[in-house]
């Protein structure tokens, strides 16, 4: 079985959606532990549903929370880390230890960085009047959105469209693609 852990910090969208993927026999892979900074995140109640097993991280300290998170971490079989909807920089310990990826919504490199995130990213993109925007699949790295690119779709933006609508677009491309990309990692792990 392949081995995932999903770190989320609000609504969990995407960890829904590799949840229905596996429920659906569209991905044979397991979600062994959900992870939060957010105590609030919605992404714990859809865990929490699937009785998929929760841990909220208590440090703020960088530093304490690598640690906090290696030892957490280091009690579960991981196969690969996914970071859907996770707003905090990953520490250089987990980078050692795990293979990790993040998917963010537009075509880096452009809009990508501290700060650039969910809304943020659609309505840069719509006040740059792009022609294109889309989803990015990367390995994470210790700077935000700069490490290899996996794969990216791309999607149209239109005269119309505003930041919300290019938000529905781009994520149900995202989604699409992510479960493809996991895909991907599980038939690696088949053949090695």
């Amino acid at each position: 079985m392949y081995h995932l852990v999903v770190f989320a910090s609000g609504n969990g969208s995407t960890l829904q959606c590799i949840i229905d993927s596996i429920h659906n026999h569209e991905l044979e892979a397991q979600i062994d532990l959900v992870v939060s900074d957010n105590p609030n995140a919605y992404a714990l109640k859809r865990a929490e549903a699937n009785n998929i097993a929760t841990y909220i991280i208590q440090n703020k300290n960088f530093t304490q929370r690598d640690l906090e998170l290696s030892n957490i971490l280091s009690k579960y079989p991981i196969d690969l880390i996914v970071l859907a909807g996770y707003l905090k920089m990953i520490g250089p310990s987990l980078l050692e230890m795990y293979t990790i990826i993040n998917t963010h919504p537009s075509l880096l490199p452009k809009y990508g960085g501290k700060g650039m995130h969910g809304m943020y990213v659609h309505k840069a993109v719509i006040s740059a009047q792009e022609k294109y925007s889309g989803a990015t699949i990367h390995f994470v790295n210790q700077e935000y959105d700069k490490g290899s690119i996996i794969s990216q779709t791309k999607v149209e933006v239109l005269a119309s469209d505003t930041a919300d609508s290019l938000s529905q677009k781009v994520q149900a491309a995202e989604k699409i693609q992510l479960i493809q990309v996991l895909n991907n990692f599980v038939k690696q792990k088949g053949q090695s």
